[in-house]
């Protein structure tokens, strides 16, 4: 069963709607090499379309090259290499949008750019004067080895203070059962290389972290997306594609998910563990925006207490992103298996920056500054929602919290092309391609809160919205058009 969703009421004609749906299932490998479709006359009347559109459709996915066309027997998805993108030269505006380049507009900061797709808080939102302060008590402490390898799982001290942390949460950890890493890139890092080899298959969020999806693509592993909804991974839909797929690994954001903003429901978190503990592969839950989520926030590891989950955590959205200090936690014996492939790459910790983080956590700072910045988010948040709302745009899923606004453009297919535009004004938009496992086309744009609230986002996406734009052979609705789609 296709499972997929048509209406002749959006400005992309349903060929068009027909053959990306196609397109996207084979790009998720959800239909798989040699899956048969739907016989013509069966498509047209199970979604309501005529023959000659789903001909036509079809016979646009074989010149394509995605389906074969078997005489007497139907149409079957093609078996071919998936294409290498290669780089085009001329301006870097008019480049396509991917996960490479949002991450290079993001580091450019400067009073002139709205940084509206980040993934950070705004530096001036965090405590660079308790940064500063406590890096000068440290200073004067007689146990600081500035010039010293730091030790391999990682300054014990802060081990011993994550333990206490994770216990708030219901994570019973030791803590030498925690390994201390640079930043939560490394920790997801070590686990690809321990675990993943060319061709192994891993589940993602679908939509999910735009800079793993470029990292594992990097092991040369097969991506497969779980589609995520308000309560957090589609169950069912994980549940059959596991029908399909043997993986090794499922990277998944529980808490304050990125993009979305939502969490992971305790319903949702038991059945991800039963088909886990079925179908035989790890579960790497990654937390890093668990500090500022509300209190009665559903982890996997505290559930499963780090017997198929490794948990995942980092100070760079709280603390600092210089400092980069990240954490894994899992099985005990897997801690040691993990820091040996962490002395293999990276040698030790930075001690220096673990030291200033325990400074950090153990002066009484931290938790005044994790109730300030809920404090914030939770009025931005607000004034985000508003805002978007006043240009015709609506938060879809609401957020739960945090950092993210999941904006959709209804009508919309791609909106990569809104995100063009807005570079050209020093605007940076993140489209919603960049958070798919295969890049694929979407209509949603994630808004960070905290950068939000600036005219001039208002103002462009207002003027745009106004004006419609090309995109995908269709057109970017008019305001009016979305207010009328809402009535």
């Amino acid at each position: 069963m296709l499972q997929i969703t048509l209406s002749p009421d959006l400005p992309t004609p349903l060929v068009d709607q027909i053959v990306q749906a196609i397109r996207t299932r084979i790009d998720d490998r959800v239909l798989r090499p040699g899956a048969r479709l739907p016989p013509i006359r069966q498509f047209s009347e199970q979604y309501g379309v005529s023959r000659f559109t789903v001909v036509e459709a079809y016979d646009r996915l074989v010149a394509l090259g995605h389906l074969q066309s078997r005489r007497g027997s139907g149409f079957y998805v093609a078996s071919r290499p998936l294409p290498t993108p290669s780089a085009r030269p001329g301006d870097v505006i008019e480049r396509a949008i991917d996960a490479t380049w949002l991450m290079r507009e993001m580091a450019l900061d400067g009073p002139d750019r709205v940084l509206a797709g980040a993934g950070s808080l705004p530096a001036a939102w965090l405590d660079e004067a308790g940064v500063l302060r406590a890096l000068r008590t440290l200073t004067r402490r007689k146990d600081l080895r500035p010039v010293s390898y730091g030790a391999p799982q990682g300054y014990a001290p802060l081990r011993a203070q994550l333990q206490v942390r994770l216990a708030e949460i219901g994570i019973g950890a030791t803590a030498g059962q925690i390994v201390l890493t640079y930043g939560i890139h490394q920790a997801l890092d070590i686990v690809c290389r321990y675990f993943l080899k060319p061709g192994d298959c891993v589940l993602v969020d679908d939509p999910g972290y735009w800079n793993l999806f470029g990292n594992l693509r990097l092991y040369g592993v097969a991506l497969v997306g779980v589609p995520r909804t308000p309560e957090g991974p589609d169950v069912r839909a994980l549940e059959a594609l596991l029908a399909e797929h043997q993986p090794r690994l499922f990277f998944t954001h529980s808490v304050l998910h990125n993009p979305t903003g939502c969490s992971l429901s305790p319903a949702n978190a038991f059945r991800i563990l039963q088909l886990a503990e079925k179908h035989d592969f790890m579960v790497v839950e990654d937390d890093i925006y668990g500090d500022i989520a509300p209190n009665a926030a559903t982890r996997l590891a505290s559930l499963d207490q780090l017997s198929r989950v490794i948990y995942t955590g980092s100070f760079s959205k709280t603390i600092s992103g210089n400092l980069r200090v990240g954490f894994l936690a899992c099985r005990p014996d897997l801690a040691h298996l993990l820091t040996d492939v962490k002395i293999v790459s990276m040698m030790s910790s930075a001690e220096l920056s673990e030291q200033l983080i325990h400074q950090l956590l153990t002066d009484g700072h931290y938790r005044k500054l994790l109730e300030r910045l809920k404090g914030r988010l939770m009025d931005a948040t607000g004034r985000s929602l508003r805002m978007l709302e006043r240009v015709g745009l609506q938060a879809d899923p609401e957020p739960a919290g945090g950092v993210f606004v999941w904006a959709r453009i209804p009508g919309l297919t791609d909106s990569a092309e809104l995100a063009r535009q807005a570079a050209r004004e020093n605007i940076v938009l993140a489209p919603g391609s960049v958070f798919r496992p295969q890049g694929q086309p979407s209509s949603y744009l994630r808004f960070n809160v905290g950068f939000s609230d600036d005219p001039r986002l208002e103002g462009f996406l207002a003027r745009a919205l106004d004006a419609g734009l090309p995109a995908n052979s269709s057109t970017v609705p008019t305001r009016s058009h979305l207010a009328a789609q809402s009535r």
